[in-house]
C-alpha cells in the first residue's frame, strides 16, 4: 500500500505525539488571531462558541492526512477544498490566495518548532521533508504561489510573516474566547506555551513576554515522560472534556476515508461540536 507519507518519515513522529500536536495548536493559535484574513474564521459564527472543539476537529483531518494511504489522502485533501468553496460561495466572496498559504505555512513551522522544542533539533533534510509534505497537500487543493523548495518556503515565510499580521478586535475577541473556554490556569498555560513557540514577530504583536515560566518546567516533563509518568501532568493542565481525545493523538488514526464531520483551517463542519 502506497501511504501519502512514507512509514518511518519525521512528519508521521511529529504528528503521532500529542505533546507535539498541542504546541502546534498553541502557535498557530496566536498566528491565526494576528492573521488579516482572521474575519474568515468568523464569518460562521460558530468558532467563538468552541474554539477547542475546532481544534481536535482541525488536527484529525491533517492526522487522517498524515497517516491514510494516498487515495485516502487525496479524499480528505478534497473534501477540505470543497468545504472552503462552500463557505466561499456563502460568503459571495474568495478566500485570498496568501490566506491559503499562511495556514499551510503555519502546519509546516510549527510543526518543526514544536518538534525541536520538545526533542531534538530537525536537519535541513528532515524540515526539507515537512515542507515536502504539506506543499503536496497544497498543491492538491489548488493554492495558488507555493514555494516550490523548502528553501523559497523559507524566505515566502519571513514575508508573509511581515506583511499578513496585524493586531485587531477579531484578536482580542479569539484570546477572550480562549480564556473563556480554558479556564483562567489553563489559558496562562497556553500564553506561556505561545511564547516558547511563536516567532518573534508574532511574540512582538501580541506582547506575550521574552521569558516563558514553561521553560523550566520542560525538563521535568521530559524527564517525566522518560519515566512514563507524563500523564500526570497532563492530567493536571488538560481541559478534563479534551483528555480522551488529546490521549488518542499519541497513535495513529486507522488509514481510511476520513469522517465528514472533520474540519479545516478556515471551516469547520462536524456534528458534536457544531463549527459551519
Amino acid at each position: 500500500m502506497r501511504y501519502f507519507v512514507e512509514e518511518g518519515s519525521i512528519v508521521r513522529e511529529i504528528w503521532g505525539k500529542s505533546d507535539t500536536i498541542l504546541f502546534i495548536f498553541a502557535g498557530a493559535s496566536a498566528e491565526f488571531a494576528l492573521n488579516k484574513a482572521v474575519d474568515w474564521l468568523y464569518f460562521t459564527g460558530r468558532l467563538p462558541a468552541d474554539p477547542l472543539g475546532r481544534l481536535f476537529s482541525t488536527v484529525s483531518y491533517a492526522r487522517q492526512i498524515v497517516f491514510s494511504d494516498m487515495a485516502g489522502a487525496h479524499r480528505a485533501i478534497d473534501k477540505m477544498a470543497a468545504i472552503h468553496a462552500g463557505v466561499e460561495a456563502k460568503r459571495g466572496m474568495s478566500i485570498p490566495d496568501w490566506a491559503y498559504r499562511d495556514v499551510l505555512f503555519m502546519l509546516i513551522d510549527y510543526s518543526n518548532r514544536s518538534y525541536e522544542l520538545l526533542e531534538r533539533k530537525l536537519s535541513y533534510t528532515e524540515k526539507a521533508e515537512v515542507f515536502e509534505v504539506f506543499y503536496r497537500v497544497g498543491d492538491r487543493m489548488g493554492i495558488k504561489g507555493l514555494p516550490e523548495t523548502y528553501a523559497e518556503w523559507l524566505l515566502m515565510r519571513e514575508d508573509h510573516l511581515m506583511q499578513n499580521l496585524q493586531p485587531g478586535p477579531y484578536s482580542k475577541d479569539l484570546y477572550k474566547q480562549y480564556r473563556k473556554h480554558l479556564g483562567l490556569m489553563r489559558y496562562g498555560l497556553l500564553l506561556q506555551g505561545q511564547v516558547l513557540v511563536v516567532p518573534a514577530i508574532v511574540n512582538r504583536l501580541l506582547g506575550l513576554g521574552r521569558y516563558s515560566l514553561l521553560s523550566p518546567v520542560l525538563a521535568l516533563y521530559k524527564l517525566s515522560r522518560k519515566l512514563q509518568m507524563d500523564w500526570l501532568l497532563k492530567a493536571a493542565i488538560l481541559p478534563p472534556a479534551y483528555k480522551t481525545e488529546i490521549n488518542a493523538l499519541d497513535s495513529a488514526p486507522p488509514a481510511s476515508k476520513p469522517k465528514s464531520s472533520a474540519s479545516c483551517p478556515f471551516a469547520a463542519k462536524h456534528k458534536r461540536r457544531e463549527a459551519v
